[in-house]
């Protein structure tokens, strides 16, 4: 009997509120309504403060639909894996079913709200996020492809071309730098996490790189897309969509993702000592994301005082 067979044929124990709040994958949530609410803030145009929180408020109800839809699915994956096996559903506090309507009704409403109070193509682009991170990566991408991350990445990327666009109404080559920004910067981050947790994916037959391909392949790779990440995220001010400030910091943050990048693509193995190169490079790009686009926004704050 698996994990998961186990698990369902016990009675669940009564769910509370901070099961429902951790269906909705309040760490992701958070650097997602943070990129979100950069996209708005950065954008050219003005909007009225409600309505700007309201586009923020249905992108992270949007999230947050997406996640407890992707715990849904993933369920019997969770079960397997020590990472995720405290989570609601296969710790045994929550039905399925219950992650899934509150999923669908977090998804609905986000999409909803978006599109009376803001417009539809915010709308259309939040929908279009969900869909992607829910189904197409959940059911599609993750079982199946070592690629998973890199094409999935698609999903992390909408939230700064949805802000940028619930204030302007059309997508120009700014927000769609800033997609190509996240999506770029996706697959050295998840991959420096898998590196030291493919275990986990292994017992739960998640073709992950490093699993499928080896640790040297993805070390290499992880180096590449830093790499390539450096150009683009300086791209906004080379097209002068953002000026010195954004600019300088992007350059000095992208270099030391680089320079961080460099070891873990010339380890051959990982170790288990507290702190490896990879696990180092992991919590920086969290703290690189978070201070490019807070550059951004100064960037702009500066540009609109001093006009």
């Amino acid at each position: 009997m698996s994990v998961m067979t186990a698990t369902a044929s016990a009675t669940p124990l009564p769910a509370e509120w901070r099961d429902f709040f951790a269906l909705t994958k309040p760490r992701v949530m958070s650097l997602v309504v943070f990129t979100g609410l950069c996209g708005l803030l950065a954008a050219p145009g003005n909007i009225h403060p409600v309505i700007g929180f309201t586009a923020i408020l249905c992108i992270a109800l949007g999230a947050g639909g997406s996640g407890a839809l992707n715990m849904w699915l993933e369920a019997d994956i969770d079960a397997r894996m020590k990472r995720t096996e405290g989570r609601p559903i296969p710790s045994g506090r929550m039905r399925r079913e219950d992650a899934r309507d509150f999923g669908v009704m977090l998804a609905v409403a986000s999409v909803g709200i978006m599109g009376v109070a803001v417009h539809w193509l915010a709308a259309g682009l939040l929908a279009l996020s969900i869909v992607y991170y829910a189904v197409f990566y959940t059911l599609w991408l993750k079982p199946r492809t070592p690629q998973n991350i890199v094409i999935g990445g698609g999903a992390g990327a909408f939230p700064p071309l949805i802000g940028w666009v619930a204030v302007t109404g059309d997508i120009t080559a700014m927000p769609l730098l800033l997609f190509a920004i996240i999506f770029l910067w996706t697959p050295p981050h998840f991959w420096a996490l898998a590196l030291f947790v493919k275990s986990d994916y292994a017992n739960a037959g998640i073709p992950m790189l490093p699993v499928v391909r080896g640790e040297r392949t993805t070390r290499r790779q992880i180096l590449a897309y830093s790499v390539v990440l450096l150009p683009v995220t300086l791209a906004p001010w080379w097209i002068r969509g953002a000026g010195a400030v954004y600019g300088v910091s992007a350059l000095a943050l992208s270099l030391a993702f680089v320079a961080l990048s460099v070891p873990v693509g010339l380890r051959t193995s990982t170790a288990a000592d507290a702190m490896t190169p990879e696990k180092r490079l992991f919590k920086f790009s969290i703290l690189y994301l978070f201070a490019l686009f807070a550059a951004l926004v100064a960037d702009r704050m500066l540009v609109g005082a001093a006009a």
